[in-house]
């Protein structure tokens, strides 16, 4: 019986050499792995951008959580200040005459009222100013009228300023000094001319 080659069986001849096996097997694992380290960065990539854009988030809505909340308390500071303004009134209104007289209690309570409202605006940064014998600023003051005296000096006030942490709620109204000027046909000294 002769044999004949099968060909289902493979002979030496149809066997690949192990180095030629091996160079595109390398060169597909290369290639593969080229592959990976691509797509590693490109999400470590995408991390990074992640993570940077969740930073800016944060610091932006810490920052507007702030910043809505400074405007808060100055539009609560705004709303109790004529409270304040009335309380001062009252007080001011409601001092005895005769300072002998027996102490009046309802006087006491509205002090004690008012005394803790200044207390707490105070604690929230709320802080008044009465600028008497400063500079005018327009920024700072509002001028209700000019009466002689320095130029440009506060004279007085007419209602307290208020700031909240160095911003103003509310100015003071003031009196400022204004040189006194001589009228057109009087002379400087106050008497008439003829």
């Amino acid at each position: 019986m002769v044999d004949e080659p099968r060909e289902d069986v493979a002979t030496p001849e149809d066997v690949p050499a192990p180095e030629d096996v091996a160079a595109p097997a390398e060169a597909e694992k290369g290639a593969e792995l080229d592959s990976l380290r691509n797509e590693r960065d490109e999400y470590l990539q995408l991390a990074q951008r992640t993570k940077a854009d969740f930073e800016n988030y944060r610091k932006r809505v810490a920052r507007e959580s702030a910043e809505a909340e400074a405007r808060g308390r100055a539009s609560l500071s705004r709303a109790l200040l004529p409270v304040i303004d009335n309380l001062e009134r009252a007080l001011a209104a409601a001092e005895p005459i005769d300072r002998d007289a027996a102490p009046n209690h309802l006087v006491h309570g509205v002090r004690l009222v008012y005394e803790e409202l200044t207390g707490v605006l105070r604690g929230a940064g709320i802080e008044s100013y009465e600028p008497v014998g400063e500079a005018f600023d327009p920024d700072w003051h509002e001028a209700m009228m000019t009466r002689p005296g320095e130029d440009g000096q506060v004279l007085e006030v007419l209602q307290k300023g208020y700031r909240l942490d160095g911003q103003v709620l509310r100015p003071a109204r003031v009196v400022v000094g204004a040189e006194q000027k001589p009228s057109a046909g009087k002379p400087a000294d106050g008497s008439q001319a003829d």
